[in-house]
């Protein structure tokens, strides 16, 4: 009888909570986005799921999708981080083009812009955490397993034009951003134009990175304001994290 008992318990807990997660999406954004952005037989799939209040500004641009197609494989709003609660101010500004090469999360209160010539890829299971920002006017790629941190930007413009007030020269205003696989991101991190990671590579919270740290070599630790190298030899551990990644992050 006890086993019965805890069977059934175990029946509905699971129902319970396979309900919640479903009360949890914002289905009138879901099925407006996908069956907006994609094509019957992928907007019927629904590939993205929006959690959470969100703002389409404008969703002109184009979305992509490589690789078999999957229900929540992409998830704007996503829980899975420790915070519970939405504040509401999830933002998607879309006129370029954006690119998924698999599954992807972002976390709560998310800023997307890609601009009217912007063109922004993410490769599979990369993510951006809670209270993230992407301004992309010109180019931005995030490797496999590009994980950001809650708070975390990056932005491929300083957005006015800066100039040599002796010289006369004027400074790019935008450069793209490349951020190499398996990439670990700490928390309140900004990554400006010109930035350009190696594979393997951990970024120290409250950092800051503007230029092309590729040839420092892979498996490397840099931090700080402006980001330097800090340690060689360091790597988080993808292949022992890679199983409960997947198994707690893909819907």
């Amino acid at each position: 009888m006890s086993k019965l008992l805890s069977e059934l318990y175990g029946i509905l807990r699971t129902l319970y909570h396979r309900l919640q997660f479903y009360y949890s999406i914002n289905w009138t954004k879901t099925v407006y986005f996908n069956f907006k952005k994609f094509p019957f037989g992928v907007a019927k799939k629904f590939p993205i799921f929006f959690y959470g209040k969100v703002k389409f500004t404008s969703i002109i641009g184009k979305v992509e999708i490589e690789g078999t197609i999957k229900s929540g494989m992409i998830g704007f709003g996503q829980p899975y981080e420790m915070n519970t609660i939405h504040k509401g101010i999830a933002e998607i500004i879309l006129a370029g083009k954006i690119i998924f090469k698999g599954n992807a999360q972002f976390g709560k209160d998310y800023f997307i812009f890609i601009g009217e010539n912007g063109y922004c890829e993410l490769g599979h299971m990369a993510s951006l955490g809670s209270n993230g920002k992407i301004i992309c006017i010109e180019k931005i790629v995030l490797g496999t397993f590009a994980r950001l941190g809650s708070e975390s930007q990056i932005i491929d413009t300083n957005f006015h034009q800066m100039f040599d007030t002796i010289t006369k020269e004027r400074f790019k205003i935008m450069a793209p951003i490349s951020i190499g696989d398996y990439n670990y991101v700490g928390s309140r991190v900004s990554i400006m134009q010109n930035t350009i990671t190696p594979n393997n590579c951990t970024i120290a919270s409250n950092s800051l990175c503007n230029k092309d740290y590729s040839l420092l070599g892979n498996n490397i630790l840099i931090g700080g304001i402006p980001a330097k190298l800090i340690r060689t030899n360091i790597s988080r551990d993808w292949e022992g994290e890679r199983e409960l990644l997947e198994k707690h992050l893909i819907v």
